[in-house]
């Protein structure tokens, strides 16, 4: 198909939401927002169809396990559902008479969203729910694997559309095939782009002269200190690393521990099932992980037991082994086990005490995962504290299991999000989970008031005291 057909293809699919978002907008009220975004979850979070889709999900992408998609599915929208129950999206949203400030609640129009294949429905769901909460419409550009699912993911939606009356236009997807010149095309179209997953992708979207909210790569590193619950940390770590074969950014892929604690924290490890192995087999590890420098779509978000027999282990990890963990030095790109590996293989450092896994944390982060996250499993807050202070990252996860609760919890205070934003260190606009407020334009309505200048004392006198006039 030639260049002007693909873009065709999109402008008509443009042209249609423009025109059903439109008529949503119109005379809207918080209740037709709200009720739109209760037929999207309901078409996920519905039992039989969300064992549907996450069946789908794996056996069209090769990737994760149908169990802890399905647990995703319903959580993520749950959470998500939660956190936007009361939240105020359409009209008026605040008056503050003081400084003679109303806010009105604006949608942004169109949002193309680019979706990966980890989470083909989890994640499109998502920006498709923030979306509607705020007026919008929404195109969906899904990754190759990920078509086939995304369209019974819109076969759902428009089911519970047709029940409510609302317009299956709000909510489409690029046809297939899925090309990068209709990719590239919504992004330049769109009024706003949300891009999870590729970061080729991230960088063609803040290219394409459209607002755009991409988020970085991910590389959770997490540290056990000498004065970390060690049963604990390993059971977290274990269950975090394990979930749907660990097709999370926030999945760990590395550990440093504390030496005071290693040998113990190890032990731990093998009463969950992640088997450490000799280092001696780091070099075999690697060379069959990545396989002419690139991951091996064999062990990619794999099972156990198709990465152990892809990675020729069989005679060095103990039955029921759950995940690899290896150990290692290195960081940098002459040692891929140090960077983000999407599978069940966990990087195991050793460290002597907290200040020397604190600095090979930053060393970690630099290399890959700058701004995402890390983990901290320890007894002592200040330390966590400190992290964040002096390490490039936007979150700091203290005594949990890393995946999830970087993306929100129902015993944390983030958001539900399946997209990290990692501020300037990750080359990303947004330094925090992706949420409805992305989703929404605020006008302000600007009234006089009393004036409120200071006078030059107020402003100076401590600098003039110190520096003089």
């Amino acid at each position: 198909m030639s260049d002007q057909l693909e873009i065709a293809v999109v402008d008509e699919l443009m042209a249609r939401a423009s025109a059903a978002q439109a008529a949503y907008a119109d005379g809207a009220i918080q209740e037709r927002y709200n009720r739109a975004a209760q037929a999207v979850a309901w078409a996920i979070m519905e039992p039989s169809r969300n064992a549907e889709l996450a069946e789908m999900a794996v056996a069209t992408t090769g990737l994760g396990n149908v169990a802890d998609k399905i647990q995703k599915n319903h959580r993520k929208t749950l959470g998500l559902m939660r956190d936007i129950a009361s939240v105020k999206t359409c009209g008026i949203i605040e008056e503050n008479p003081d400084l003679g400030i109303t806010k009105i609640a604006r949608p942004i129009g169109v949002v193309g969203a680019v979706v990966p294949s980890t989470n083909p429905v989890a994640t499109p769901a998502n920006n498709v729910i923030n979306a509607l909460k705020c007026g919008n419409a929404i195109i969906l550009s899904p990754s190759p694997k990920g078509i086939e699912v995304c369209m019974r993911l819109l076969d759902c939606i428009h089911a519970e559309f047709d029940k409510i009356g609302a317009n299956r236009d709000l909510v489409q997807m690029i046809p297939p095939p899925g090309t990068k010149a209709r990719t590239q095309r919504l992004l330049e179209t769109a009024d706003l782009v949300i891009v999870t997953g590729s970061q080729d992708n991230v960088r063609r979207a803040y290219s394409s002269g459209t607002p755009a909210i991409g988020v970085g790569a991910g590389n959770a590193t997490v540290i056990v200190d000498e004065t970390a619950d060690i049963r604990d940390a390993a059971q977290k770590i274990a269950a975090s690393k394990t979930f749907d074969n660990a097709t999370s950014c926030s999945s760990e892929n590395a550990v440093i521990v504390v030496d005071d604690v290693y040998d113990a924290f190890v032990a731990a490890l093998s009463e969950f099932g992640g088997a450490t192995v000799s280092p001696a087999l780091e070099s075999q590890i690697i060379e069959r992980l990545w396989p002419n420098g690139k991951l091996n779509r064999n062990a990619l978000a794999k099972d156990a037991d198709v990465l152990i027999d892809a990675l020729q282990l069989h005679d060095h990890v103990p039955a029921g082994t759950r995940f690899i963990a290896v150990p290692t030095e290195g960081v940098g790109e002459e040692h891929p086990l140090s960077g983000e590996k999407l599978s069940l293989v966990l990087a195991i450092f050793r460290a002597s005490d907290f200040e020397s896994a604190k600095h090979l944390a930053g060393r970690l982060l630099v290399h890959q995962g700058a701004g995402h996250s890390v983990g901290l499993h320890t007894s002592r807050d200040a330390r966590a504290v400190g992290l964040g202070r002096d390490l490039p990252t936007c979150r700091v996860i203290v005594n949990q299991a890393h995946c999830f609760a970087t993306g929100g919890s129902f015993n944390n205070g983030l958001p539900f999000s399946l997209s990290m934003g990692c501020g300037s260190w990750g080359g990303n606009s947004i330094d925090e989970n992706l949420h409805w407020k992305h989703f929404l334009n605020i006008t302000k309505v600007v009234r006089e008031t009393a004036v409120r200048e200071p006078a030059l004392d107020e402003i100076f006198e401590d600098y003039w005291s110190e520096a003089g006039k």
